[in-house]
C-alpha cells in the first residue's frame, strides 16, 4: 500500500495544507458542538436530506432533494412506488445506523456486510447477494443525468475479493490505531481501495460513501454529520471518477499511484467544510436561513395574510400539501409568522413586517 502513497514533493505539500486546513476546523468545530448544540439539529437534518439526495442521484437515482425530504418524512416501510424510493430509504436506514451506532462499529468484514445488508434491505432485486460478496464481474461506471453511462474501469476479480478486502481492512486498521499515517490518508486510501475491489455485485458507490462518514466520525472528524461530502462529490462528479481512474488504470503495478485521488479526497472535505460554515452562520441568523421553498411559503403568507393551509397548497402547487404544513410549523416554531384559531378556522398571519 505504501509505494501507491509514494507521491513528488509538490503533492506532499498540498496534501499537508489541505489536513492542516481540516484538522484546525475539526479543533475549531468540538468547541462550537458544546457550545451552540441548539443549531446542531437543523444543520443535521440538511446533511441527510443532501447526504441522500446525492449520493443515489450519482448511481442513477432521479429524486431532488426536495422530494427525497418529503418522502423521507411521509416513509410507509411497507410500500416504495419505484427503484429511486428503495435506495433513498436504504441510504437513509442506514446513514441513520452509522450516526446513531458509529462507536460500536468497527471496520470489519461482517459489519460491512451487515451495513450493505441494510442499505439493500428494500431493495428487492438484491435479495440474493445482499450482505454477500459479489459472485459475478462487475464494472464501475459512471451514471449521467441524460441517461447514458460510461464504463470507468475493471474491478477485481471474484477469486480476488476477499484476500484484498482482509489487507485493506487489516491495513487500514493498523495505520490508524498504531499513527503510522494520519487517518485521512488512510481513510481515503481505503475508500479508493474499496472502490477498486468493487467487492459487491451492487451498492458500491454509496457503501463507499457511507464507509466514509463512518470512518470520519471514528476518527472524530465529527463535523461530517453536519455537512454533506455526497453533496461536493456529486458537483465534482466528473472529477471524481478522473481521480479514481488515474490510479486504478495502473492497477496491480508499480506505477499505481493514488495522489490525485487523495487530493480529490481531502478538497472535497475542504469543500464540506466551507459550506458548513455558510450554512451555520446562516442558520445563527434565523430569519435568514431559509430554504427556497420556506421562502416562497413565507413571502406568500406575509403578502396574503390571513391565509389558511388550503391557500397556500393552492398557491404553490409544485410542492406537496405534506411538505408545506411541515414548512408552516417550521416558520412558527422560528416566531416568523403566528398561528391563529383552530382546526378548520385556523389562518396565519406573519409576525412582523420586514421585507423578505
Amino acid at each position: 500500500m505504501e509505494s501507491k502513497l509514494s507521491f513528488n514533493f509538490k503533492t506532499n505539500q498540498e496534501i499537508l495544507k489541505l489536513i492542516g486546513f481540516i484538522d484546525a476546523f475539526k479543533g475549531k468545530w468540538q468547541q462550537i458542538e458544546g457550545k451552540e448544540s441548539r443549531y446542531l439539529n437543523e444543520l443535521r437534518l440538511i446533511a441527510t436530506i443532501e447526504s441522500i439526495g446525492s449520493s443515489t442521484r450519482i448511481e442513477g437515482s432521479k429524486m431532488s432533494n426536495e422530494e427525497v425530504e418529503d418522502f423521507v418524512d411521509s416513509i410507509k416501510i411497507t410500500s416504495f412506488k419505484s427503484r429511486d424510493e428503495q435506495e433513498v430509504y436504504g441510504y437513509y436506514d442506514t446513514l441513520n445506523l452509522i450516526l446513531k451506532s458509529h462507536e460500536s462499529i468497527s471496520l470489519s468484514k461482517n459489519h460491512i456486510h451487515q451495513l450493505h445488508k441494510t442499505l439493500l434491505n428494500k431493495s428487492t432485486k438484491d435479495n440474493r447477494h445482499r450482505g454477500k460478496y459479489k459472485t459475478l464481474s462487475n464494472k464501475v461506471v459512471a451514471n449521467y443525468p441524460d441517461g447514458k453511462q460510461k464504463v470507468v474501469f475493471n474491478t477485481t476479480e471474484i477469486h480476488l475479493v476477499l484476500q484484498e478486502m482482509e489487507t485493506a481492512i487489516e491495513w487500514t486498521t493498523n495505520a490508524i490505531n498504531n499513527e503510522e499515517t494520519h487517518p485521512l490518508i488512510a481513510i481515503g486510501t481505503f475508500i479508493y481501495e474499496f472502490l477498486s475491489i468493487h467487492p459487491y455485485q451492487d451498492g458500491n458507490g454509496r457503501l463507499s460513501r457511507l464507509l466514509t462518514t463512518l470512518l470520519l466520525l471514528k476518527s472524530n472528524y465529527d463535523f461530517v454529520q453536519y455537512a454533506s461530502v455526497e453533496y461536493e462529490i456529486e458537483k465534482q462528479k466528473k472529477d471524481y471518477y478522473k481521480a479514481l481512474m488515474a490510479g486504478q488504470k495502473n492497477r496491480y503495478s508499480k506505477k499505481e499511484k493514488i495522489d490525485k485521488w487523495i487530493l480529490f479526497f481531502l478538497n472535497s472535505l475542504k469543500n464540506t467544510i466551507i459550506k458548513l460554515e455558510i450554512n451555520y452562520e446562516q442558520i445563527k441568523d434565523k430569519k435568514s436561513y431559509l430554504n427556497i421553498r420556506q421562502s416562497n411559503a413565507l413571502k406568500y403568507i406575509v403578502s396574503n395574510e390571513p391565509i389558511k393551509i388550503s391557500d397556500l397548497t393552492n398557491a404553490l402547487k409544485e410542492y406537496t400539501p405534506y411538505i408545506l404544513k411541515k414548512d408552516v410549523r417550521y416558520l412558527v416554531d422560528e416566531g416568523l409568522i403566528k398561528k391563529i384559531g383552530k382546526g378548520k378556522a385556523t389562518t396565519y398571519i406573519s409576525n412582523q413586517k420586514k421585507s423578505i
